[in-house]
């Protein structure tokens, strides 16, 4: 994601009724300035420069120079990225944790509209289970947003598989290596992040989709 300013995004708190993230006990996770002063304080931790850091997470020097100082929304896929490079997982590094106990027989439940919500100009993300760590995928609810490619000024990509599940609207995937296809609700597909895609809504109303995502260590 390239961007020139921070974007100001919608308080889940103020969406419509109806909204998959309206809730009045939502955490509307406004960690945007703690999630930047994080990276950077993760990175300075480690003595890397910003070059080192790109070398260890994939993610360009430029980009994480732009998401440390708030002038860039990063994805989740992007931050899935950054994470790895720091041998995190994607939820500890938005909670701030470094360390979890793996245990044996874990489980977690996220009942409705209480998970962790990530922001990005081109779509909300409600991370699911996020009190459980080391987990070998991420689970997340998104509401698609964009409208347009253009509405991305770069094209995601990981070293993650990835399966979703449209549970309400149409959303367009779009890859650098196949011809657009629509989804609709109740569709299904897993393919490999690997190649570049960038997800679209089709329609008036914004498409509701269910990820997971592996974990790129695994």
């Amino acid at each position: 994601m390239m961007a020139t300013q921070a974007t100001q995004e919608p308080d889940p708190m103020n969406l419509p009724h109806g909204h998959p993230l309206h809730s009045p006990d939502a955490d509307p996770f406004d960690a945007a300035p703690a999630l930047e002063r994080r990276i950077a304080s993760l990175r300075q931790q480690r003595g890397w420069t910003l070059k080192e850091a790109a070398e260890a997470s994939g993610v360009s020097a430029s980009t994480l120079s732009k998401i440390e100082r708030g002038d860039l929304s990063p994805t989740i896929t992007t931050l899935q990225k950054i994470a790895g490079g720091f041998d995190l997982d994607v939820i500890q590094l938005l909670a701030g944790q470094q360390e979890s106990p793996r245990l044996l027989g874990r489980r977690s439940i996220t009942r409705a509209r209480t998970g962790s919500v990530h922001r990005s100009p081109t779509c909300i993300n409600e991370v699911m289970c996020h009190d459980l760590k080391h987990k070998r995928m991420t689970p997340l609810c998104t509401t698609v947003s964009a409208r347009s490619v253009d509405d991305y000024s770069t094209w995601p990509r990981t070293d993650a598989e990835i399966f979703l599940f449209v549970v309400k609207g149409t959303l367009v995937v779009n890859s650098r290596l196949y011809q657009p296809i629509e989804l609709g609700e109740g569709d299904a597909m897993y393919y490999d992040a690997s190649t570049e895609h960038i997800w679209t809504t089709k329609g008036p109303e914004d498409a509701v989709v269910l990820w997971l995502i592996s974990d790129q260590r695994a």
